[in-house]
């Protein structure tokens, strides 16, 4: 198991920092502080072989990237980043040298839905145009119910990329362009769906529009690193045995399989909202690190 050399920087000279400047920094900023340094140096990066929870798929992470655990991963998402919590997350890769943290992070989020067997006979015969309205039109009724519940609106925008199968590798990826509370940076919502036996395996890359390219450039290593174990592969389906999922390929991209369990289930894990780090980090670690007061 290898630390990341990034958070262990951070985590170790924030504390540092906080003292030097302690009497340049607001009560607000300190905190923040006390805090990042805390959350950071809790945390486990991993690499290598990591068998995900369930152990129905396996990860090979380079050193390109890092993994943390279900228990991290919760605590990014709802702590740092403001999601609801209860997000159910196996886990989450993030790129080698960046913390949750930093304004410019991105990751990938892992879940499954073992809701069995996904048939892709529909792969080639899906009208991604229709169905992109026909989401639009769920986003604005969800986005009131989001706002009921105190999280704020969301509309989709468009593709950031349209719908994709790889009927080879049983591997379905596309990209939604979001925009929260009318924020003018939008936020890019990248997904991939890997085909198994038994069910469903979901990447969510998290990240601003203004990173696409990174994603674009990095998603033929993420694709890489997952594999159903043997035994929960797409092509160990047997008719006789295994329970077939309700929906086909096009209820994958549209978000519906999230409608079972409630409207706002479907965005839990698409908000990278540093509710801290928006409104302190900018000045307030800029100020710690350079003594500037503007």
């Amino acid at each position: 198991m290898r630390l990341i050399p990034a958070l262990c920087f951070i985590a170790s000279v924030l504390p540092c920092t906080l003292l030097a400047q302690d009497e340049m920094l607001s009560a607000e900023d300190q905190a923040y502080l006390a805090w990042s340094s805390e959350f950071l140096s809790s945390l486990d990066p991993q690499t290598g072989e990591i068998l995900l929870p369930g152990s129905m798929a396996r990860l090979h992470v380079s050193d390109d990237f890092y993994y943390l655990d279900p228990q991290d991963a919760e605590r990014v998402l709802s702590e740092a980043w403001g999601n609801p919590p209860g997000t159910g997350a196996l886990g989450m890769l993030l790129p080698a040298g960046q913390t949750p943290l930093d304004e410019d992070s991105w990751a990938v989020v892992i879940s499954f839905e073992e809701d069995g067997y996904v048939s892709d006979e529909d792969a080639y015969n899906i009208d991604y145009d229709e169905l992109l309205e026909e989401m639009q039109a769920d986003t604005r009724s969800e986005s009131g119910e989001r706002e009921a519940a105190g999280y704020g609106s969301i509309d989709l925008v468009g593709w950031a990329a349209r719908p994709y199968y790889d009927k080879s590798r049983h591997q379905l990826y596309w990209a939604k362009e979001l925009e929260f509370d009318h924020d003018p940076n939008h936020t890019l919502n990248y997904s991939i769906r890997s085909l198994g036996r038994k069910g469903v395996l979901e990447m969510n890359f998290v990240a601003g529009m203004n990173q696409l390219d990174q994603i674009n450039g990095s998603l033929d290593s993420v694709l890489a690193m997952v594999n159903f174990v043997d035994g929960h592969r797409y092509e160990d389906f047997d008719p006789t045995y295994d329970e077939v999922a309700a929906y086909g390929l096009g209820a994958l991209v549209a978000g519906k399989l999230a409608a079972k369990t409630g409207a706002i289930a479907g965005f839990l894990l698409l908000l990278k909202k540093f509710w801290w780090l928006a409104l302190v980090a900018i000045g307030g670690i800029f100020r710690a690190i350079t003594g500037k007061k503007n």
